[in-house]
Protein backbone atom coordinates (compact mmCIF):
# COMPACT_ATOMS: atom_id res chain seq x y z
CA UNK A 1 0.00 0.00 0.00
CA UNK A 2 1.26 3.45 -0.91
CA UNK A 3 1.40 6.22 1.62
CA UNK A 4 0.66 9.65 0.22
CA UNK A 5 2.16 12.73 1.79
CA UNK A 6 0.36 16.05 1.54
CA UNK A 7 2.69 19.00 1.12
CA UNK A 8 1.24 22.26 2.36
CA UNK A 9 2.42 25.39 0.62
CA UNK A 10 2.22 29.02 1.56
CA UNK A 11 -0.86 30.62 0.01
CA UNK A 12 -2.61 33.94 0.40
CA UNK A 13 -6.23 34.51 1.43
CA UNK A 14 -7.42 33.75 -2.11
CA UNK A 15 -5.57 30.46 -2.24
CA UNK A 16 -3.02 31.78 -4.73
CA UNK A 17 0.26 29.91 -4.60
CA UNK A 18 3.12 32.20 -3.62
CA UNK A 19 6.46 31.93 -5.44
CA UNK A 20 9.17 30.07 -3.58
CA UNK A 21 12.21 32.07 -2.51
CA UNK A 22 15.09 29.86 -3.65
CA UNK A 23 17.81 31.89 -1.91
CA UNK A 24 20.57 30.40 -4.07
CA UNK A 25 22.53 32.76 -6.38
CA UNK A 26 22.33 30.62 -9.52
CA UNK A 27 21.24 33.24 -12.07
CA UNK A 28 24.19 34.81 -13.86
CA UNK A 29 22.88 36.84 -16.81
CA UNK A 30 23.86 40.49 -16.60
CA UNK A 31 21.05 43.03 -16.51
CA UNK A 32 21.78 44.82 -19.84
CA UNK A 33 21.72 41.46 -21.62
CA UNK A 34 18.42 40.50 -19.99
CA UNK A 35 16.87 43.83 -20.91
CA UNK A 36 17.88 43.51 -24.56
CA UNK A 37 16.62 39.92 -24.68
CA UNK A 38 13.26 41.14 -23.38
CA UNK A 39 13.31 43.91 -25.98
CA UNK A 40 13.96 41.30 -28.68
CA UNK A 41 10.81 39.46 -27.64
CA UNK A 42 8.89 42.68 -28.32
CA UNK A 43 10.58 43.03 -31.70
CA UNK A 44 9.58 39.49 -32.69
CA UNK A 45 5.99 39.95 -31.48
CA UNK A 46 5.73 43.24 -33.37
CA UNK A 47 7.00 41.58 -36.56
CA UNK A 48 4.50 38.75 -36.10
CA UNK A 49 1.61 41.19 -35.76
CA UNK A 50 2.69 43.10 -38.86
CA UNK A 51 2.78 39.86 -40.83
CA UNK A 52 -0.64 38.88 -39.47
CA UNK A 53 -2.04 42.20 -40.66
CA UNK A 54 -0.53 41.69 -44.12
CA UNK A 55 -1.81 38.12 -44.28
CA UNK A 56 -5.31 39.27 -43.38
CA UNK A 57 -5.14 42.02 -46.01
CA UNK A 58 -4.23 39.63 -48.82
CA UNK A 59 -6.86 37.16 -47.61
CA UNK A 60 -9.75 39.62 -48.00
CA UNK A 61 -12.35 38.78 -50.63
CA UNK A 62 -11.71 42.07 -52.41
CA UNK A 63 -7.97 41.32 -52.66
CA UNK A 64 -8.02 37.52 -52.83
CA UNK A 65 -4.35 36.62 -53.13
CA UNK A 66 -4.28 33.43 -51.04
CA UNK A 67 -0.65 32.64 -51.83
CA UNK A 68 0.53 35.93 -50.37
CA UNK A 69 -1.85 35.46 -47.45
CA UNK A 70 -0.45 32.01 -46.65
CA UNK A 71 3.11 33.28 -46.99
CA UNK A 72 2.57 36.04 -44.44
CA UNK A 73 0.61 33.81 -42.05
CA UNK A 74 3.59 31.43 -42.12
CA UNK A 75 5.94 34.36 -41.53
CA UNK A 76 3.86 35.46 -38.54
CA UNK A 77 4.05 31.97 -37.06
CA UNK A 78 7.82 32.01 -37.47
CA UNK A 79 8.19 35.32 -35.64
CA UNK A 80 5.94 34.14 -32.81
CA UNK A 81 8.08 31.03 -32.53
CA UNK A 82 11.17 33.23 -32.20
CA UNK A 83 9.53 35.15 -29.36
CA UNK A 84 8.60 31.88 -27.65
CA UNK A 85 12.17 30.61 -27.96
CA UNK A 86 13.58 33.69 -26.26
CA UNK A 87 10.94 33.51 -23.52
CA UNK A 88 11.77 29.86 -22.90
CA UNK A 89 15.48 30.66 -22.86
CA UNK A 90 15.03 33.42 -20.28
CA UNK A 91 12.88 31.07 -18.21
CA UNK A 92 15.58 28.41 -18.41
CA UNK A 93 18.13 30.93 -17.13
CA UNK A 94 15.80 32.06 -14.34
CA UNK A 95 15.24 35.51 -15.82
CA UNK A 96 11.53 35.30 -16.60
CA UNK A 97 10.39 35.69 -13.03
CA UNK A 98 8.08 38.68 -13.41
CA UNK A 99 5.02 39.36 -15.52
CA UNK A 100 5.25 38.91 -19.28
CA UNK A 101 2.29 40.95 -20.49
CA UNK A 102 4.50 43.94 -21.24
CA UNK A 103 6.67 41.74 -23.47
CA UNK A 104 3.89 40.79 -25.88
CA UNK A 105 2.68 44.24 -26.88
CA UNK A 106 3.27 45.75 -30.36
CA UNK A 107 5.96 48.41 -30.51
CA UNK A 108 3.92 50.80 -32.60
CA UNK A 109 1.23 51.18 -35.23
CA UNK A 110 0.50 48.13 -37.37
CA UNK A 111 -0.16 48.93 -41.04
CA UNK A 112 -2.07 46.42 -43.12
CA UNK A 113 -2.51 47.75 -46.65
CA UNK A 114 0.56 47.31 -48.87
CA UNK A 115 0.20 48.89 -52.30
CA UNK A 116 1.17 45.68 -54.10
CA UNK A 117 2.61 42.23 -53.61
CA UNK A 118 6.02 43.54 -54.59
CA UNK A 119 5.85 46.31 -52.00
CA UNK A 120 4.74 43.80 -49.36
CA UNK A 121 7.80 41.65 -50.04
CA UNK A 122 10.05 44.71 -49.87
CA UNK A 123 8.45 45.71 -46.57
CA UNK A 124 9.03 42.19 -45.27
CA UNK A 125 12.70 42.28 -46.26
CA UNK A 126 13.15 45.64 -44.55
CA UNK A 127 11.47 44.26 -41.43
CA UNK A 128 13.63 41.14 -41.40
CA UNK A 129 16.76 43.24 -41.86
CA UNK A 130 15.77 45.30 -38.84
CA UNK A 131 15.13 42.17 -36.79
CA UNK A 132 18.56 40.85 -37.78
CA UNK A 133 20.23 44.09 -36.68
CA UNK A 134 18.48 43.88 -33.32
CA UNK A 135 19.66 40.29 -32.86
CA UNK A 136 23.22 41.37 -33.64
CA UNK A 137 22.94 44.14 -31.06
CA UNK A 138 21.73 41.60 -28.52
CA UNK A 139 24.64 39.28 -29.32
CA UNK A 140 27.14 42.11 -28.98
CA UNK A 141 25.69 43.23 -25.66
CA UNK A 142 25.72 39.72 -24.20
CA UNK A 143 29.23 39.04 -25.49
CA UNK A 144 30.78 42.26 -24.20
CA UNK A 145 28.32 43.85 -21.76
CA UNK A 146 28.97 47.33 -20.41
CA UNK A 147 30.38 47.54 -16.88
CA UNK A 148 30.97 43.78 -16.76
CA UNK A 149 33.55 41.28 -17.96
CA UNK A 150 30.98 38.46 -18.14
CA UNK A 151 30.79 36.92 -21.61
CA UNK A 152 27.54 34.98 -21.98
CA UNK A 153 28.92 32.37 -24.37
CA UNK A 154 25.87 30.15 -24.12
CA UNK A 155 23.32 32.76 -25.17
CA UNK A 156 25.63 34.18 -27.84
CA UNK A 157 26.07 30.72 -29.36
CA UNK A 158 22.31 30.05 -29.18
CA UNK A 159 21.42 33.31 -30.92
CA UNK A 160 24.12 32.94 -33.56
CA UNK A 161 23.27 29.34 -34.41
CA UNK A 162 19.49 29.29 -34.10
CA UNK A 163 18.53 32.84 -35.02
CA UNK A 164 21.11 34.51 -37.25
CA UNK A 165 21.41 31.53 -39.59
CA UNK A 166 17.65 31.48 -40.12
CA UNK A 167 17.51 35.26 -40.54
CA UNK A 168 20.15 35.36 -43.26
CA UNK A 169 18.59 32.47 -45.17
CA UNK A 170 15.15 34.06 -44.91
CA UNK A 171 16.41 37.41 -46.16
CA UNK A 172 18.03 35.71 -49.14
CA UNK A 173 14.73 34.02 -50.03
CA UNK A 174 12.87 37.33 -49.78
CA UNK A 175 15.46 39.08 -51.96
CA UNK A 176 15.10 36.35 -54.60
CA UNK A 177 11.32 36.64 -54.58
CA UNK A 178 11.51 40.41 -54.89
CA UNK A 179 13.78 40.00 -57.90
CA UNK A 180 11.49 37.44 -59.55
CA UNK A 181 8.30 39.41 -58.94
CA UNK A 182 9.99 42.61 -60.08
CA UNK A 183 10.81 40.98 -63.41
CA UNK A 184 7.25 39.69 -63.69
CA UNK A 185 5.87 43.18 -63.06
CA UNK A 186 8.06 44.51 -65.87
CA UNK A 187 6.83 41.87 -68.32
CA UNK A 188 3.31 41.02 -67.12
CA UNK A 189 2.16 44.32 -65.66
CA UNK A 190 -1.00 44.08 -63.57
CA UNK A 191 -1.14 40.30 -63.88
CA UNK A 192 2.17 39.86 -62.06
CA UNK A 193 0.76 39.68 -58.52
CA UNK A 194 -1.88 37.16 -59.61
CA UNK A 195 0.61 34.91 -61.41
CA UNK A 196 3.15 35.14 -58.60
CA UNK A 197 0.42 34.37 -56.06
CA UNK A 198 -0.39 31.11 -57.86
CA UNK A 199 3.27 30.12 -57.68
CA UNK A 200 3.36 30.91 -53.96
CA UNK A 201 0.19 28.93 -53.31
CA UNK A 202 1.45 25.91 -55.25
CA UNK A 203 4.86 26.00 -53.60
CA UNK A 204 6.60 26.65 -56.90
CA UNK A 205 8.61 29.52 -55.49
Amino acid sequence: MYEWAVIYTDTDSKGTLKPTDINVPWRDMVDPCVKLAEAQIKVEIHAAMKYLAMAAYFGQDKVSLPGFSKFFFDAANEEREHAKKIMKYLAMRGELSGGVTHLIQPLGEITESPTSGLQALKDALALESQVTREIRNLIQMCETPKDSDFNDYHLVDYLTTDFLDEQHKGQRILAERISILGKMVNTQGGLADFLFDIKLLNGEI
